[in-house]
């Protein structure tokens, strides 16, 4: 295949990527059709709390054994796997709706649910990889597309129900079984991973690989003439980086093969690329950057990570803040109803439910704001200010803490606006800088797995903020002559769910300033320990 055809299929396979991502971030527009679902089925705010909470627990829960299965077996079948399952979610839960009340019991409405979470975890991690794989030297705006793809999926699937497809909720749970599952198996078949040259796959058997000081001698007898488009200036400065490579041969290493003309296949790790295949790209270049990345130099993985205090400190972040941001974004339908029924009482359903989906595409096009800002601002943050990525988080923290004391003192409908959009806007800064953040702390070699660990803590927080704020909300509701629960005391409704969630607001705040402080003295203790080692040697 020649290098223009590599290049356009390599086009294809991230549309396909980004396509697969637009149908895996379904979970945050559950607030527009959820409150709907619950009066049909009269169920609680609890229970309705715990449908959405599963979805979440699915896309959350599994991110470690679905890392594992990209890792091992490629993208392919994690895709096809996550489009089945969207479709065995959304569509029972459509059936349920129009069935109506005790059509199925609250366990197995979860169990669905969760379906549709699981669905979006496999396909969203496949997607992912593709692009990291397809394009190793541009990861970070490779996988920018599908990222924002995510984001933009809750307004994708409102908007396209509002002004192409108006109906009831049951036919927007038909849409959502019906678009997930076609975007999903319509974009398989254009996924593929592209080989590439100079960049090796990582075998599963030969773990043996050429320290710096061999792959030096190599250098030595075959860059004798300087290569097409290869400045004298790189040339004469390799001899010299021979000795840069002597003095670091115990710089750690990834095991890896490093055989030049081996090709990327759909087995590679995400973030794998071996370093002497960056040497033999870039020169010293690659070379100086290996040894000052920190990301490069460490690999520590899975249960590693636990016993050290950078773990934990965004082990933590991430549950605080993405539980905060779950809270609101699961429940923006539940607090547009409950202000809107009391400003006024004449409002229809139809009006209402308009409101609440005008409300999840707000976020989900904020959310996608915020992730482009992050990912840009936390590299130059990194790059030209030499400033911690972790600034990223603070913001974060403070707009999430804005946020919920704007919450509490709303009581016009009107002004729930800047609730749901800088909602959006602070949990797409937490998402687009925080695998950064997880490359840079515990290494790029390891890092589908230590996402996976990462994910785990939204599930905790998650269900306590959310599960918090449905007791809230049933405690001021009444039933109907209908049986349906409902609220009509506007803000008072969820008045004590913001409360709880200003305070975990601050505590996010002082742990990000912690880490900042804590992460800057390990990185400068870091550097003087290594400059001792080179003045020793």
């Amino acid at each position: 295949m020649s290098d223009r055809s590599l290049l356009a299929a390599r086009i294809v396979s991230s549309i396909a990527a980004t396509c697969i991502s637009l149908a895996c971030g379904t979970n945050y527009v559950y607030s527009a059709w959820g409150p709907q679902f619950a009066e049909k089925l009269k169920l609680s705010s609890t229970q309705q709390n715990m449908i959405g909470l599963s979805a979440n627990l699915g896309m959350y829960s599994l991110g470690i054994p679905i890392g594992m299965l990209v890792d091992a077996k490629g993208p392919r079948i994690a895709t096809m796997a996550g489009a089945v399952l969207l479709a065995a979610g959304y569509f029972p839960l459509h059936q349920a709706y129009d069935r109506g009340f005790e059509s199925m019991p609250v366990p197995v409405l979860c169990m669905f649910s969760y379906f549709t979470g699981v669905g979006g975890c496999a396909a969203f991690a496949a997607a992912v990889k593709t692009s990291a794989l397809n394009w190793p030297h541009h990861r970070g705006t490779a996988t920018g597309f599908p990222l924002a793809a995510f984001g933009l999926s809750a307004f994708f699937f409102s908007m396209f129900k509002q002004f192409v497809m108006p109906g009831s909720t049951g036919d927007f749970l038909l849409l959502l079984a019906c678009g997930t599952f076609g975007l999903v198996f319509i974009s398989f078949f254009f996924l593929r991973v592209l080989p590439h040259s100079h960049y090796s796959a990582v075998p599963s058997g030969n773990r043996l690989h050429k320290t710096k000081s061999e792959d030096s001698k190599h250098r030595r007898e075959h860059a004798l003439e300087p290569e097409p488009g290869m400045s004298k200036f790189v040339v004469e400065h390799l001899d010299q980086g021979d000795a840069l490579n002597q003095h670091h041969v115990e710089v750690e290493a990834p095991d890896e093969d490093l055989n030049p003309t081996s090709e990327t296949d759909e087995t590679s790790s995400l973030m794998s690329k071996s370093s002497s295949s960056s040497v033999r790209d870039n020169g010293v270049l690659s070379e100086e950057i290996f040894i000052k990345d920190h990301a490069h130099r460490v690999d520590i993985r899975g249960f590693k990570m636990l016993s050290m205090l950078e773990f934990w400190q965004l082990f933590s972040l991430m549950g605080i803040l993405t539980g905060i941001g779950l809270m609101t974004i699961n429940n923006i339908g539940n607090d547009a109803t409950a202000l809107w029924r009391h400003y006024d009482d004449s409002v229809t359903d139809d009006f209402v439910q308009k409101r609440q989906a005008m409300h999840v595409s707000i976020l989900s096009v904020c959310s996608f704001v915020g992730r482009l800002f992050s990912g840009v601002g936390s590299d130059f943050l990194h790059k030209v200010l030499h400033a911690s990525r972790l600034w990223c988080l603070t913001l974060a923290a403070v707009i999430f803490l804005i946020v919920q004391v704007a919450a509490l003192n709303i009581t016009n409908p009107h002004q729930l606006v800047i609730v749901s959009s800088f909602t959006g806007l602070a949990y797409g800064f937490l998402f687009g800088c925080f695998p950064s953040l997880v490359a840079e702390a515990f290494g790029i070699h390891g890092m589908s797995t230590n996402w996976g660990f990462m994910t785990l803590s939204p599930v905790i927080s998650g269900n306590v903020f959310n599960l918090f704020y449905g007791m809230v909300y049933d405690h001021h509701s009444i039933v109907n002559k209908d049986g349906e629960r409902v609220c009509t005391e506007g803000l008072a409704c969820y008045r004590s769910a913001y409360l709880v969630t200003v305070s975990a607001c601050v505590l996010g705040l002082a742990i990000s300033l912690w880490s900042i402080r804590y992460t800057h003295i390990a990185r400068l203790q870091e550097e003087k320990s290594r400059e001792l080692e080179e003045r020793e040697e």
